[in-house]
């Protein structure tokens, strides 16, 4: 439980802390990330930032188990990534704002394949227009979130919604393809 990581008593950050510093280090050697202050990184998840796809993590970000990140990915502060989610930034990124909720399961791609009859799926041309997903959003469990979606601030996602269009802030959404179905002020 990633979030635990920061209710710990002073005994168990003796440990923890030093043990988490590691971790983000390696990461910052290998790979080209930025990470903030006060983050917890599971070390079984998966990040991949070569040159060019930078990843930038905010502070106090948890990032649980078998995550699959690729950048380009920024992420703000205050944000959790539960276990199992795939964020790939294609050529454009994603942008992820302060305080948001990603669910575990959820799939954010940056970028789609071209579907023309007179090619071979493998040869279509890939095309990228990033996803920008505003603060204070929570994308429920196994949501998926496709390539040129704008997801505005204070915005639900339900669960296994496929978001294909942008979202205007305080909406709640759901279902295939995702539809409006409320809004947080009501």
């Amino acid at each position: 439980m990633p979030w635990l990581y920061f209710s710990l008593k002073d005994k168990h950050k003796i440990w923890a802390e030093p043990w988490q510093q590691e971790i983000q280090a390696q990461l910052q050697e290998l790979e080209t990330v930025k990470i903030g202050k006060n983050c917890f990184i599971s070390p079984e998840a998966n990040i991949f930032a070569e040159p060019g796809r930078q990843i930038t993590i905010g502070d106090n970000v948890t990032i649980a188990s078998h995550v699959f990140l690729h950048g380009p990915i920024t992420i703000e502060n205050g944000v959790s990534i539960n276990t199992g989610v795939v964020i790939d930034g294609g050529a454009k990124g994603v942008f992820i704002g302060q305080n948001s909720r990603i669910a575990s399961g959820v799939k954010i791609y940056a970028f789609n394949h071209g579907m023309k009859a007179d090619f071979l799926i493998k040869e279509q041309a890939v095309t990228s227009y990033g996803v920008y997903i505003g603060k204070d959003v929570w994308l429920g469990a196994n949501a998926c979130i496709t390539d040129n979606v704008t997801i505005g601030n204070h915005v639900v996602v339900g669960m296994g919604a496929v978001v294909t269009n942008s979202v205007a802030e305080w909406l709640i959404v759901g279902g295939v393809p995702a539809k409006e179905i409320g809004c947080r002020k009501n």
